[in-house]
């Protein structure tokens, strides 16, 4: 009988798996898309901007700027970014609670559209500081999308897919990066007449986003947890899921609504406070920090170096980086296919800890290099095999934790914490990377080393693992772990907590 349905369900099943499939494409292009590629694509045109910033200048007062003023016009224009981020985080949260999360996808390409006709116009107006400013909207952009992405495609996603489907985050921003370093080739738009279009092109996947979202599902758990709208929550949740059973997916929706119901939405600082969140904020603070300090950026900003010195050409050079992007794009896919399998801890692990062997083989190779000439190919193979490393398991599932350890009520929350943190510790790996190259020599990684191995040991005995549960069992589990004593006790509601400590 199964054998004779199936045929007849199989067309609908694809109709179905298709709209979560063009839902994950929409929020994706114009979010964390938006992030990769303003990071990578600003790398082209660095020597053509400090040209025309000192031009501009020189046409403004009669005299040039100094070397030093040029570099630190150039480090404010690629520091404002980070910058934008941090405002776009901390905006992240109060955007999903007061417009849900697909209208504040929605809403955030006013920066983008801003910040292109800043950087479209900027030459032709004689300004730098059009620049500056752009880099600052396109900050707050990414900074928005980095936190609203990730939740609302896990809260549309069914639990069987999840984390398949936050991870796709991570691959929309490796996708970014790798899209901003083939278009910032010299044969395209990277010559030095066309670097003021190069910049403005972060257009186009905003213009993408802006046709398609509109047209696909708000998050079902948004519509029901949040509004209260149980027939706008049915709706989306038909078109995601198809017409078949829903009374599984609604029961725990209504279970999670009623632990839920009576309180409002935490306010960030409010995380920190309440004992029945402390495993989910140390797991937030402590793998947040660790994605960011563990080196990776550094790998990128050095690889041109290491290329150079292996006897790269300088002008292959461009080709071999996009090749790292393309490492971290193609384990970002492999993560998200095989996520659901092994898991989450797994991942996260297994990337942690090929970081740290890669690494070490690094930091050999680097210091041997004057001895055996080969060591420096060596160093360019531990590159590839750190970036695919990293993307295994710390570029993607590090992402998912805000969305998976925390309840409706304190997502929001979660969110801006993360995203705060991860942009504070991007501007101070940019900041001080430099001087830890140069009071570390050829032994710069080893304080990154030290990261790594923190972030395998924290996952292995303080991470549980979320694979295949709803975000209640989720929410049970943590209570168990954060309340030993209690564990065979009643479920765990956050108001009769907070109504129980106040008497």
């Amino acid at each position: 009988m199964e054998d004779e349905l199936e045929p007849s369900l199989r067309p609908r099943t694809q109709i179905q798996g298709r709209i979560l499939l063009l839902t994950i494409c929409a929020a994706g292009i114009g979010g964390t898309f938006q992030f990769g590629y303003n990071l990578s694509v600003i790398n082209a045109p660095t020597s053509y901007i400090q040209a025309f910033t000192n031009e501009t200048w020189q046409a403004r007062t009669g005299e040039p700027l100094p070397d030093h003023l040029v570099l630190l016009m150039w480090s404010l224009i690629v520091s404002l970014y980070p910058l934008g981020g941090l405002f776009g985080a901390l905006l992240a949260g109060p955007l999903a609670i007061t417009l849900g999360r697909k209208k504040s996808l929605l809403v955030n390409n006013i920066f983008v559209v801003s910040a292109a006709i800043l950087f479209g116009f900027s030459r032709k107006a004689g300004s730098f500081e059009m620049i500056m400013l752009g880099r600052l909207l396109v900050g707050v952009n990414a900074g928005v999308s980095m936190n609203i992405q990730p939740m609302y495609l896990g809260e549309s996603a069914p639990k069987e897919l999840r984390g398949a489907v936050a991870m796709s985050s991570a691959i929309f921003t490796a996708l970014g990066i790798v899209m901003g370093q083939v278009v910032g080739l010299r044969e395209l738009l990277g010559g030095p007449q066309a670097w003021p279009l190069l910049l403005a092109s972060s257009l186009v996947p905003g213009a993408l986003q802006l046709a398609s979202l509109p047209l696909l599902p708000e998050s079902p758990r948004y519509l029901l947890i949040d509004c209260g709208d149980t027939e706008a929550c049915l709706a989306a949740l038909r078109r995601l899921r198809g017409s078949g059973d829903l009374a599984g997916e609604l029961e725990e929706l209504e279970e999670e609504r009623a632990a839920c119901q009576g309180c409002r939405a935490r306010r960030p600082w409010e995380l920190f406070q309440h004992r029945a969140l402390r495993r989910q904020v140390t797991s937030l603070v402590v793998l947040g920090s660790a994605m960011e300090l563990c080196g990776n950026d550094s790998v990128y900003a050095y690889a041109s170096s290491v290329f150079r010195k292996a006897g790269v050409p300088e002008a292959k050079i461009q080709y071999a980086i996009i090749g790292t992007g393309s490492c971290e794009l193609l384990t970002a896919v492999v993560s998200c296919v095989v996520i659901e399998r092994v898991g989450r801890r797994v991942l996260l692990i297994g990337g942690y800890s090929l970081m740290t062997c890669w690494g070490s083989i690094f930091t050999v190779a680097l210091c041997l290099q004057s001895s055996f000439p080969w060591t420096l190919y060596l160093a360019m193979a531990c590159i590839f095999a750190f970036i695919l490393s990293f993307g295994i398991g710390p570029a993607g599932v590090t992402g998912i934790l805000a969305t998976e350890l925390f309840d409706q009520m304190a997502r929001p929350a979660a969110c801006m914490v993360c995203g705060a943190l991860m942009w504070i510790m991007l501007f101070l790996v940019g900041l001080g990377f430099p001087f830890i190259m140069e009071a570390l020599s050829h032994y710069l990684y080893v304080p990154f080393l030290g990261v790594c191995v923190c972030g395998a040991i924290y996952t292995g005995l303080f991470l549980p693992e979320t694979k295949g549960k709803t975000f209640q069992e989720i929410s049970e589990e943590l209570h168990r772990l954060n309340f030993p004593r209690r564990a065979q006790g009643p479920t765990w509601r956050s108001l009769e907590v907070i109504q129980s400590t106040e008497l």
